[in-house]
């Protein structure tokens, strides 16, 4: 049995006494349509049922309605075995900030191969903390697919929107600091991320400071956890002096707990450890993980809406400033 029969543009355009051409354009929101006419044309659509074909749509406009979500940062940081944590915390409120304003969102997760970029049919993507030679970002802009980033990405004029990253390293160390850490190391990943390179330059004005000779360690980002301990058990056991731990990503600071673990430091009486995200690891890690409430959701909601005032050609801000970042400090740390 045939189902119902779906009212055509044709059906709207004789209903309102107009051409096709009209109705497209009344309905679509394009040209210049006498606003009565529009009014009558979308009065004569909704009494009809018509719903105008997306595909069809997108074939006359050129545009897929589709942005990416890239995460530049390997799986082991991004996400871990759980495929939870930051890049699906940004995914999240991302996705729901698109759909609002009529597009999709494609995840592209975190791979430990490149990701097939070419087959992507998308109209501009966001990439998540880039590196400064950021492979992926350069595959997107060879095929002039535009790009916003979230974090600034080093040595470019990227769109992006600033995670404050200098204020987040000040938050962490100050903590410690005033938690009675006098040897803070600072554990980093290899790359050159811009909340990297930030992170160290803060952590060098804090050591001159407070007279604290800088004592600065990195590990392999694609190593994850296993790479974090193994740094930290290497770190602790040529400094025993070392009271405290600013981890740059929460992955780290689970390798630092585990280090602290296996060579019988107690946290936090021994060691603290603070770390940046406020995410699953920080929150269910034994103990639980001081850390930053980076307010991700905005930061998501802001890239995408910055990237879609550049596809339409408005002209805004090509940096957009995050709310100031919240210490959210747990057992890692407190001592009192």
């Amino acid at each position: 049995m045939a189902g119902p029969i779906r009212p055509t543009i044709s059906d709207v355009a004789r209903a309102a006494g107009v051409s096709r051409t009209t109705v497209s354009h009344a309905l679509n929101g394009i040209g210049k349509v006498d606003p009565r006419t529009r009014e009558r044309v979308v009065q004569a659509a909704a009494e009809l049922g018509y719903r105008p074909s997306l595909r069809a749509q997108r074939l006359r406009s050129g545009q897929s309605r589709t942005i990416g979500l890239v995460s530049s940062m390997p799986v082991a940081v991004a996400g871990g075995p759980s495929k939870l944590g930051f890049f699906m915390e940004v995914a999240a409120a991302a996705a729901e900030t698109a759909l609002l304003h009529g597009f999709a969102l494609v995840l592209v997760p975190p791979l430990d191969s490149d990701p097939p970029l070419d087959s992507l049919d998308i109209d501009g993507a966001i990439v998540i903390e880039p590196d400064q030679d950021d492979p992926t970002t350069k595959r997107l802009q060879s095929r002039g697919v535009p790009i916003v980033s979230i974090g600034p990405q080093r040595g470019t004029d990227l769109p992006h929107v600033d995670l404050r990253a200098p204020q987040v390293g000040r938050l962490l160390l100050d903590h410690l600091r005033e938690q009675g850490a006098d040897r803070i190391a600072l554990l980093m990943g290899s790359g050159h991320r811009s909340w990297y390179v930030d992170l160290a330059e803060v952590y060098a004005e804090f050591s001159r400071e407070h007279g604290m000779p800088p004592l600065v360690v990195e590990a392999d980002e694609s190593g994850g956890e296993e790479t974090g301990q193994a740094a930290c058990e290497e770190l602790l056991a040529q400094h025993p002096e070392v009271d405290a731990i600013c981890a740059s990503v929460d992955a780290f600071a689970i390798g630092a707990v585990r280090a602290a673990e296996s060579l019988g430091l107690d946290i936090p009486t021994d060691l603290r450890v603070a770390t940046r995200y406020d995410g699953v690891r920080a929150r269910t890690s034994t103990p639980t993980l001081t850390a930053v409430d980076l307010h991700l959701a905005q930061a998501a909601a802001s890239a995408v809406e910055l990237l879609l005032a550049n596809l339409k050609g408005t002209e805004v801000p090509q940096v957009v400033t995050n709310p100031p970042p919240r210490l959210v400090p747990r057992a890692s740390t407190l001592t009192g």
